[in-house]
């Protein structure tokens, strides 16, 4: 029972919950990334490079043989790494502005004066002038 209840514990901690949060929505993210560089980034460029289609790109190393279902096409698939490159390339960028800016936020924190301390009550400023005399008096 004690491993349920520490499994509890941990899990409902809040840094776990937002490493959940994270996960999830970096996968949504990676999602939303590979669309862009498939469907929206590489087809221009590989219209402007001739009508090129770079997830198609590869090096045959071994051709497919129809006459026997045992040999299979070996090929060096160098157009989908250009595609999850440039996918890299995206996340690497939006990762460095994110923490640029939280970095900013924490520069600007920083740099902000905390607050002065309030003034002492009448009480705390008689309490302190008791003390003072009571230090200034010989023996004491």
């Amino acid at each position: 029972m004690g491993m349920l209840k520490e499994f509890k514990e941990f899990a409902v901690r809040g840094s776990v919950i937002d490493l959940a949060v994270g996960v999830i929505i970096g996968a949504a993210f990676g999602k939303i990334v590979t669309s862009l560089v498939e469907q929206v980034i590489m087809p221009p460029i590989g219209l402007l490079l001739g009508g090129v289609d770079f997830s198609r790109l590869k090096w045959v190393l071994a051709a497919e043989n129809p006459a026997t279902e045992a040999i299979e096409e070996v090929a060096i698939r160098y157009g989908a790494f250009i595609n999850t490159l440039v996918q890299f390339v995206i996340v690497a960028f939006v990762i460095f502005l994110m923490v640029k800016g939280i970095n900013s936020l924490r520069r600007k924190q920083a740099d902000e004066p905390e607050a002065a301390p309030a003034a002492p009550t009448a009480t705390e400023a008689l309490l302190t002038e008791i003390r003072d005399a009571l230090k200034a008096r010989p023996g004491g």
